[in-house]
């Protein structure tokens, strides 16, 4: 019998990658750190220090309003003027698209941070991506030249991911999914080999700063009922289902909103619909959703069933509006908040229901539908359930969200031309 052995590249060509790659991981970690010091900055200074010293609550409907339509229409002065015009309209890519001129990475980077300070309900992905790649690309092209751009883009991408979610599991498992799409040669860990090493110096970055994913207020979780099974199996279709619904919803509102013709018009209709959307859910349906997360697992034993409802139904709408309008940011981590909502409200609709389980699975239902991908589901529900007994779980769960998923409709705006 002859043995077949796959050749990718060699040894000596991994090992070049090693330093690229950890400067590129370097760059990322310290981008990502970057962005969310200055928004956290800004954010202080809007939802803190500004209200207090003009005597309004911060937490008011009236404030929540104006700030969110004063974001909408900074960003889409950002969108108008600023060269680039903020990079693509992210409601009509995929979470990684090609890179960007260097001379529109300014104006992505300034409407992602208006946003996140602004309390629109996005994370940073796909702009964070487009910045981190459009620097490494160039950064390469003077010092590394002979690197392909392709290799340099999954490397940047690692590193991003990995810097994002402190961790390079999830940019491990992400770019499995990307590499088997592209459908390219050789073995997978020469593949991942130079992205992983991005992956992990972006995340210790992140670590030592102090990011986490954890929701340190949900209780430990054992496997002792085999019901368990059957609510997993449950809660996953009913979140997945709820996240299809979402997507399908995004073209026709995409549409509506555009039919303002002028970024200022429909990115401040966009921020002024957020923030009535914020004043009826609160400050806790405001922003990216990661920070909001553990606190509403915290606050939920005080909350009603009605109440939770209401907060997962304003993130839904807010995600929506959000994405629609055409705001900088992405929808892993808003979506991270709405299976959070969702699990909660499952709890408190079926007390019999472990908390811990409908929190995660809801988690990996509602972002694989909006992701399309199994393997960050999956990691980013593990992640906030922070115990192993629930894996076995999810993998089970997983199976029914897929089944739901994979032929309906993509969370994206197909054939929209880009803002400008």
């Amino acid at each position: 019998m002859t043995v077949q052995v796959e050749h990718g590249p060699s040894r000596r060509t991994l090992v070049a990658l090693a330093w690229p790659a950890v400067l590129i991981g370097l760059v990322a970690g310290l981008l990502m750190s970057g962005v969310s010091w200055i928004a956290g900055l800004l954010q202080d200074g809007l939802w803190d220090h500004l209200p207090h010293t003009l005597g309004i609550a911060s937490d008011g409907r009236a404030w929540i309003v104006g700030v969110l339509t004063v974001t909408g229409l900074a960003v889409g002065l950002t969108v108008w003027l600023v060269p680039g015009h903020a990079g693509e309209d992210p409601a009509t890519t995929e979470l990684v698209s090609a890179p960007l001129r260097l001379a529109a990475l300014p104006g992505v980077t300034l409407a992602l941070i208006l946003g996140l300070a602004g309390g629109v309900s996005l994370g940073p992905e796909n702009p964070i991506i487009a910045v981190a790649v459009g620097l490494s690309v160039w950064l390469a092209a003077r010092v590394t030249p002979k690197t392909p751009t392709g290799t340099i883009v999954i490397i940047a991408t690692a590193g991003i991911l990995g810097a994002m979610f402190g961790s390079p599991l999830a940019a491990a498992l992400l770019l499995t999914e990307m590499l088997g799409e592209l459908k390219q040669g050789g073995p997978m860990w020469d593949k991942l080999f130079a992205p992983l090493i991005s992956a992990s110096v972006g995340s210790v970055v992140t670590i030592l700063i102090g990011e986490s994913m954890a929701l340190p207020h949900l209780p430990a979780y054992t496997l002792q009922h085999a019901v368990d099974l059957l609510s997993a199996l449950g809660v996953s279709a009913a979140a997945a289902a709820i996240g299809v619904g979402t997507a399908v919803l995004l073209p026709p509102l995409h549409r509506l909103l555009h039919g303002l013709r002028h970024p200022v018009l429909y990115l401040g209709a966009g921020g002024l619909v957020l923030g009535v959307l914020g004043a009826i859910g609160g400050p806790v349906t405001l922003f990216k959703g990661a920070d909001q997360s553990a606190q509403l697992v915290a606050d939920a034993p005080s909350m009603s069933v009605g109440h939770l409802a209401v907060v997962t139904v304003v993130k839904i709408a807010a995600l929506l509006v959000a994405a629609a309008a055409s705001f900088r940011g992405g929808r892993i981590f808003p979506s991270m908040f709405i299976g959070v909502a969702l699990g909660l409200f499952i709890n408190g609709l079926i007390p019999g229901i472990p908390v811990t389980v409908a929190v995660a699975c809801a988690t990996l239902g509602y972002v694989l539908a909006i992701s399309r991908s199994g393997w960050l589901a999956l990691f980013m529900a593990a992640a906030i359930a922070g115990t192993p007994a629930i894996f076995g779980l999810l993998c089970l769960g997983v199976l029914p969200a897929w089944l739901i998923v994979t032929r309906a409709p993509r969370m994206i705006v197909s054939g929209a031309p880009n803002p400008a």
